[in-house]
């Protein structure tokens, strides 16, 4: 049976491994894009648990108040396709444990929402797999401004984002403009995993 460019796209990222670091806002929704495309392997890690106040950005349900992120994520990705494999780390990411979890990994998204957890993360990847991509995300808080949220690119790193408007108390993570970051760093992934899809026309 002939395959659409769709489905074709599907089976060639049926290999293709993400790493996520971080599964709120950013992570979450950036995952959940990654499996409806077809992703096969997910490898995503955060320690934190549902809240009630993560619910109007996180691709989170009430029921799922008080579990932690990347069991819940796993859940919810299985519900959209339960072939995608999906490796789940309930830890507080630092150097070592970094390394050990994202190694195996074609792409990396970073979606820490922590400045000095941040900071480590980029360094950390950008010291161990220098030709690796890295998609940062940078400036989400707030709503609106959709003419200066964008992707800067240089070489294998990318930056989602406004890279200005960080959280804070005056300027909220909303859901519109959390969502835009997280599918712009799904889409910088896509880019660079399907840097070699050609399309056959069989």
């Amino acid at each position: 049976m002939k395959m659409d460019v769709s489905q074709q796209i599907s089976k060639y990222l049926k290999k293709a491994r993400v790493g996520i670091a971080g599964v709120g806002g950013l992570g979450s929704n950036a995952a959940v894009a990654l499996a409806r495309v077809g992703v096969g392997t997910l490898i995503v890690a955060d320690f934190d648990v549902i809240e009630i106040g993560n619910l109007n950005r996180q691709y989170y349900f009430f029921h799922q108040v008080g579990l932690p992120k990347v069991m819940a994520l796993k859940e919810n990705i299985h519900q959209i396709d339960a072939q995608i494999r999906v490796v789940s780390h309930h830890v507080k990411l630092n150097q070592q444990n970094s390394i050990l979890i994202f190694r195996d990994c074609d792409v990396l998204i970073e979606a820490l929402d922590n400045a000095q957890m941040k900071q480590m993360f980029i360094e950390t990847a950008l010291s161990e797999w220098p030709y690796r991509p890295l998609i940062v995300g940078s400036g989400l808080a707030g709503w609106g401004k959709n003419e200066i949220i964008k992707v800067q690119q240089y070489d294998n790193l990318a930056i989602c984002g406004d890279e200005m408007f960080e959280v804070s108390d005056s300027l909220p993570p909303l859901a519109p403009r959390v969502a835009v970051v997280a599918n712009l760093q799904a889409n910088a992934a896509l880019e660079f995993l399907l840097k070699d899809f050609k399309f056959k026309n069989e």
